[in-house]
């Protein structure tokens, strides 16, 4: 077997534990029904309620606040400020995350999985984020061709039920 088998192995049981504990964690807020482009709970919040913005001005993960809320792509996002807000409402393309906010890694294996905020990366001034830290690990030994293949997937994905897929 080679390196390369053994590693896509790996991830794959990485994201299947990732999704158990997805299912069974109140933290977690994939809606498995869901034919929506955008990961969000059933209340039409993405990213788990935190502020995307923050990520690129703070370089951390910050949850946001309800009276600083707006709606892209049919997904209601919540920022920490008005000024963040406000620089999401000038540019949402560039804070949204990438394939929605749906794990990264999962995507590039065909599959739609809920993305922990807590566990994410920016490249090439985009978001991303990925279910759980081992399957972060494996997202990040070769991004460049896990992202070849997440948006070669993402188009004939997107529009699909998680539960339809994993």
């Amino acid at each position: 077997m080679n390196t390369r088998t053994i590693l896509t192995a790996l991830a794959a049981i990485g994201l299947s534990v990732g999704a158990m504990s997805a299912a069974t964690s109140p933290a977690f807020a994939l809606v498995p029904t869901s034919a929506s482009a955008v990961n969000t709970d059933t209340a039409g919040i993405a990213v788990h309620g935190y502020d995307v913005v923050a990520y690129f001005t703070e370089g951390k993960p910050r949850v946001g606040n309800a009276s600083h809320t707006t709606t892209y792509e049919g997904a209601r996002y919540q920022f920490a400020s008005a000024a963040n807000l406000k620089a999401f409402q000038a540019n949402p393309a560039a804070y949204a995350p990438g394939f929605g906010g749906f794990c990264a890694m999962g995507v590039a294996l065909e599959k739609k999985l809920d993305g922990d905020p807590k566990v994410w990366k920016i490249v090439d001034g985009k978001l991303y984020l990925n279910v759980n830290k081992e399957v972060s690990v494996a997202w990040q030994r070769d991004i460049p061709g896990n992202l070849v293949k997440a948006n070669e997937n993402w188009p004939a994905i997107k529009d699909k039920a998680p539960e339809a897929l994993n």
